[in-house]
């Protein structure tokens, strides 16, 4: 009683109030539509051509934050002067994921640059995850050589062969790294062993949550070999606005009025916290509001009742509950690192003889 259904008419190209009797119907008739058709529709309602609030990592929607900018920069500089090791940490769905994808973009575009990745890296045992790092290296052993100590030699074979005769930039980043058991952290300090007299041959790059600072910090033979240590940090509300105008250009929006008012930017920044993930997904959340309710901009009221009926779904009406994304709670009292200003400086030429030590 008192709370609005409403229904969608042509494909959501316009909206019209129903009754609860029918909503069942409209329901029904709704799963029978075409999704390519419905997307259309949806998309051309907003005058955009492209989802623009994703939660996918898309590089393409990447807001590139001054945090996101410093690490991204850092890690290039590192990579290039070919330092070994850098660690890359942030809480929960602070854009590290999407980081990596657009790291691995970029640099696999480079001349003479061999980028891997492993995006889930729990492994059961030690020989697991030997051979899953030979496999994404294209080496084969036979049957009868597959030991973890056959692993380990054939891959240090590669590593000189590609990295030092050929010499190639050798790039092998773990997501979610926070999952990496200890003896796999242990096979990568052995990796880090291979260098010539001037430079890392395997360059490492670990991307994950707080959550492995304190392993990694009370493993000195690990830390040690740490060439950058960056913690990617929540935007702040301008960044927020920016990070929202952005995601809608990318996306196609050239309209001349902002779908975002002000005070609805700012109940975005206070509930999101500033993590891109869960103001993306509340993003998402107000463009669906705006199609259903046939409303012109997401303005703070909007942004107040989705955030009401997030926090207490029970209250939420019936058709919209269901549209709801669950946000992830923001992680608000990580450990923190001492982080630099990141400037990106004329990158040093390595010398033109490499000599094997």
């Amino acid at each position: 009683g008192g709370v609005p259904i409403f229904g969608y008419d042509d494909l959501l190209g316009h909206v019209t109030p129903v009754s609860a009797v029918g909503q069942a119907e409209a329901i029904s008739t709704r799963s029978r539509r075409p999704w390519s058709k419905l997307r259309m529709s949806y998309h051309k309602t907003l005058g955009l051509s492209k989802e623009p609030f994703s939660t996918s990592p898309d590089p393409a929607f990447f807001y590139m934050s001054e945090e996101h900018k410093a690490a991204f920069c850092r890690l290039r500089i590192a990579i290039h002067l070919k330092r070994g090791l850098s660690v890359i940490l942030g809480d929960v769905g602070t854009g590290k994921t999407t980081l990596s994808r657009k790291l691995s973009q970029t640099l696999s575009e480079e001349k003479n640059v061999a980028f891997h990745m492993i995006l889930n890296p729990y492994f059961k045992t030690e020989r697991q995850f030997l051979s899953r790092l030979a496999g994404l290296l294209h080496i084969e052993l036979p049957a009868s050589k597959q030991t973890g100590l056959d692993y380990i030699e054939a891959i240090e074979r590669f590593l000189f062969k590609r990295g030092v005769e050929e010499k190639q930039t050798i790039i092998l980043l773990l997501d979610e790294a926070q999952l990496l058991p200890d003896y796999v952290l242990e096979i990568l300090r052995i990796l880090l062993n291979y260098e010539t007299n001037e430079y890392k041959i395997l360059q490492l790059v670990l991307v994950g949550q707080m959550e492995l600072l304190p392993r990694i910090s009370n493993m000195p033979n690990f830390w040690d070999r740490i060439a950058l240590k960056h913690v990617i940090n929540p935007l702040g509300e301008s960044e927020v606005s920016q990070m929202i105008e952005f995601r809608l250009k990318q996306a196609g929006y050239q309209g001349q009025e902002q779908l975002f008012s002000k005070d609805a930017i700012r109940f975005i920044t206070e509930y999101s916290q500033g993590y891109p993930r869960k103001l993306t997904l509340l993003c998402h959340t107000a463009l669906e509001n705006l199609v259903m309710y046939d409303k012109k901009i997401v303005d703070g009221a909007m942004i107040q009742r989705i955030i009401d009926a997030e926090l207490k779904p029970e209250s939420a009406p019936a058709n919209l509950a269901e549209d709801m994304p669950d946000l992830e709670e923001a992680w608000e009292n990580g450990p923190k690192i001492e982080q630099p200003v990141a400037e990106m400086a004329e990158a040093e030429r390595l010398p033109p003889k490499i000599r094997v030590g």
